[in-house]
């Protein structure tokens, strides 16, 4: 076994300014700079989490999500975020399928909704079932 003394995700972005201002202003989030390092973000995220952000030249977008939020309802946080020129991904191929909207009401499967940051990396809102 590990001697681990934390943990934390990471994920790249190919202009870490771009980044930056998409998860400080767009999303609200609190970010911050990473003392003594070029090029990296640190996503400090609701209940303790955080997320390490780095920039990389040759980035290319993950296939996957590499992030989600819970949130208390997906309509209403997709429809504030649409006014913030955030484009929900629209899914009617594959077993995944999206309303108009963007959000997925699959029974079974929780209410969710994708987007893309500057990068291109997969985001997702999902309700939360606590």
């Amino acid at each position: 076994m590990l001697d681990v003394k934390g943990a934390f995700s990471s994920f790249a972005v190919s202009d870490i300014g771009a980044a930056g201002k998409f998860y400080g202003q767009t999303l609200r989030l609190d970010v911050s700079d990473v003392p003594g390092m070029k090029d990296l973000l640190q996503l400090a995220l609701p209940g303790g989490a955080k997320v390490l952000v780095y920039g990389k030249p040759d980035h290319a977008p993950a296939a996957f999500t590499v992030l989600n939020f819970e949130v208390a309802s997906v309509e209403r946080e997709v429809d504030a975020l649409v006014k913030q020129e955030v484009r929900f991904e629209i899914y009617q191929d594959g077993p995944v399928k999206t309303d108009a909207k963007g959000i997925s009401r699959a029974p079974g499967g929780p209410t969710i909704a994708w987007f893309k940051d500057p990068a291109g990396n997969i985001l997702a809102i999902l309700e939360s079932r606590r």
